[in-house]
């Protein structure tokens, strides 16, 4: 059993990520009022453990806004997760790939985006499959299919 431990919202493109205690899953369409809906990369996850690892690796302390993912979640591999479905609270996020790190890495710290290219350090997407709210702090687990 893991635990949602962070959220964000990008508003626009290419904008900031806004860090929230809860937020609002629409099916099929991703977060609530965040830039990126639709298709199948409606919601980005990263661990905890794994970008805590990366950071002391590269000997800095970025905070985890920097991946531009929405959620992090700690105490649940997303390694190969692809086709599983996460719980988060009562949603449901169907994980249909490994999030692969862009050059913006490479922006934030010289040498992130290789670091992070193995083992799906940069988190893993998915599309949302009910409506619902989650909260920081909500217990995260995989759904038996």
């Amino acid at each position: 059993m893991g635990e949602l431990c962070g959220i964000w919202i990008k508003r626009l493109k290419r904008g900031p990520m806004d860090a929230t205690q809860r937020a609002k899953l629409i099916e099929n369409c991703g977060l609530h009022n965040n830039a990126d809906q639709g298709g199948k990369r409606q919601v980005t996850i990263i661990e905890e453990e794994k970008w805590e690892s990366l950071m002391t690796s590269l000997g800095t302390k970025l905070g985890p806004e920097t991946r531009r993912a929405n959620l992090m979640i700690k105490g649940i591999n997303l390694e190969k997760s692809l086709g599983k479905v996460l719980k988060i609270g009562d949603c449901f996020i169907k994980i249909y790939g490994e999030t692969k790190p862009c050059e913006k890495m490479n922006h934030a710290l010289p040498g992130l985006k290789n670091a992070m290219s193995p083992h799906w350090h940069g988190g893993a997407y998915g599309v949302v499959l009910n409506n619902g709210e989650i909260h920081k702090g909500d217990l995260v687990n995989w759904v038996e299919q």
